[in-house]
């Protein structure tokens, strides 16, 4: 399924998105990296003005001057010195009224000074940001002692804060293109990010994304067929028939197989990720066809999936067809011997031997009624008795003795058809076996009810079984047959195994002389066999 991208694909939508949050993270980061440098300059240079003015306030020449009657003239030449020196934009000594002596601009010498002066004028040193004449500034105010230790006069030192931000400004370009530098790179990772992303996705956008995912999911929960895929010996995805048929837990994501309760061919299979075609496995109460195929997309190994299709019921009708063919096939050959000893009758009577004729007739209706009534009295379940005489009509025309015991049964409350599939099984398996052997072959089929179980005794006098494990007989798979075909072959017993787990019986196998297998099956509860 294949989906043309209408808009923008998912990669190309987190490009622009990460681009966005890389521009706007590096134009929040730049704007702090500049505020912070901007104040640390400012408290740089109110350290600066602080420590010039402590230390002008401390000179002897300073001193000495205030104490004069016109300390003007001494005072501008010790500014005029500083200002050249100390890299600040302006010194202004003053009188304790604010009369300046100094002061960059000649005009302003005598008037005022604007700023605050009462620390100062205290004996403390005052720093402060204040918009004077030469625009706004940070300065600082220290007091001036005369030899008797009063202040006697002031001094304000002060640099423009457009020369602090002119360092800063100096610096722009290189901050700007170091963040220009960052945002490239990030957006040659961002792009690399997205064009692996744009691969992984395929090239669609959010909304096919969700489109595919909704029908894929519709698609994997609809289908009548169990759809399982494995990676690593771990189920990854299971739809709803599946969980059914393999009675898998909800939590069964990346879980090992081996933990899910699954048990038999079916683990197996699941496990080894062979590949399998249509074949049957007996999973519980159910016969599942199962196929297995790696699952590979576009050269690359995601697992394997597998599928499973119950064929529970078609598995017992098939069988009750066989049996019915059997039988059918079996009335086919007794007519066929019937027509024979009907010819050879006539030819008898024409040829004068009419007595003998009579003996003849009246033996064989005497044996074929005796091997019916000796079923019928037997087996009062009208579908065993069928599947019994025409298994004893089977057996007579391969050259077994073909024998039926014990009391009356009437099912003792079993189902027909599990009764067809548990003694059908049986007694194939037992003529299959009878005829591999020597002669004389036989095969024995005993019956006995009571009150409590159900008890079905099938023997043979065949070579027994070619295995040391009898509980292996019944796994799937496990067969004597040596023909060629690949479907179906080894389930009889396995069949069998789930007629006696369904009923909660039991059975014992004996191997010498022969093969005998004893089923007791108990009786179901709420159920008489009335």
């Amino acid at each position: 399924m294949k989906f043309k991208p209408a808009r923008p694909s998912v990669a190309s939508q987190i490009l622009a998105l990460q681009a966005a949050v890389v521009a706007v993270l590096l134009v929040v980061g730049a704007t702090f990296v500049y505020l912070e440098a901007r104040r640390g300059a400012e408290a740089t240079a109110t350290a600066e003005v602080r420590d010039l003015a402590v230390s002008l306030a401390a000179l002897p020449d300073v001193t000495e001057a205030v104490e004069t009657e016109d300390p003007g003239p001494r005072l501008r030449d010790i500014a005029a010195a500083v200002d050249g020196a100390a890299g600040v934009d302006f010194v202004v000594f003053m009188d304790t009224d604010r009369t300046r002596y100094t002061h960059p601009d000649p005009e302003q010498i005598g008037r005022d000074y604007i700023g605050t002066i009462a620390p100062a004028l205290e004996g403390r040193v005052h720093t402060e940001t204040y918009t004077g004449t030469l625009g706004p500034s940070v300065r600082a105010v220290a007091p001036i002692e005369d030899s008797r230790g009063e202040v006697a006069a002031l001094v304000s030192v002060g640099i423009l804060q457009e020369n602090i931000g002119g360092e800063l400004r100096r610096r722009l370009p290189q901050l700007l293109g170091l963040a220009l530098l960052v945002l490239l790179v990030s957006m040659a990772g961002t792009w690399a990010i997205g064009r692996r992303l744009r691969r992984q996705t395929l090239g669609l956008g959010p909304a096919e994304i969700t489109r595919m995912y909704q029908l894929h999911d519709a698609t994997l929960h609809s289908v009548r067929s169990g759809l399982v895929v494995v990676d690593g010996g771990r189920i990854v995805v299971a739809n709803d028939e599946a969980l059914r048929l393999l009675g898998l837990p909800e939590d069964y994501a990346d879980r090992p197989v081996e933990e899910l309760g699954l048990t038999g061919t079916v683990a197996e299979l699941l496990a080894s990720g062979r590949r399998a075609d249509d074949e049957l496995h007996v999973h519980g109460d159910l016969v599942l066809v199962a196929n297995q195929r790696p699952a590979v997309k576009d050269g690359r190994a995601l697992g394997t999936l597998a599928t499973f299709r119950d064929h529970t019921e078609l598995q017992a009708l098939t069988g009750e067809l066989d049996s019915v063919r059997g039988f059918a096939e079996a009335l086919r050959a007794q007519a066929h011997e019937s027509s024979n000893r009907l010819h050879s009758m006539v030819t008898m009577i024409e040829l004068g031997h009419s007595d003998r004729a009579v003996e003849f007739a009246t033996t064989e209706l005497a044996t074929t009624q005796q091997l019916v009534d000796g079923i019928v009295s037997r087996v009062s379940e009208p579908a065993l008795a069928a599947l019994l005489l025409g298994k004893a009509y089977q057996a007579g025309e391969k050259g077994i003795e073909f024998a039926v015991e014990g009391s009356s049964a009437d099912g003792g409350g079993i189902e027909p058809r599990d009764l067809i599939t548990l003694a059908g099984n049986l007694v194939d398996n037992a003529m299959d076996a009878a005829t591999a052997g020597s002669p004389p072959r036989a095969v024995t089929v005993s019956i006995h009810q009571d009150e409590r179980a159900l008890t079905l005794r099938v023997g043979d006098s065949g070579p027994g079984l070619a295995t040391d494990r009898p509980e292996e007989i019944f796994e799937r798979g496990w067969s004597t047959k040596t023909d060629d075909r690949t479907h179906g072959r080894g389930l009889g017993l396995a069949l069998v195994r789930q007629v006696i787990d369904r009923y909660g019986g039991s059975v014992a196998v004996e191997t010498e002389p022969g093969t005998a297998f004893t089923v007791r099956l108990p009786r179901p509860e709420g159920r008489d066999g009335s």
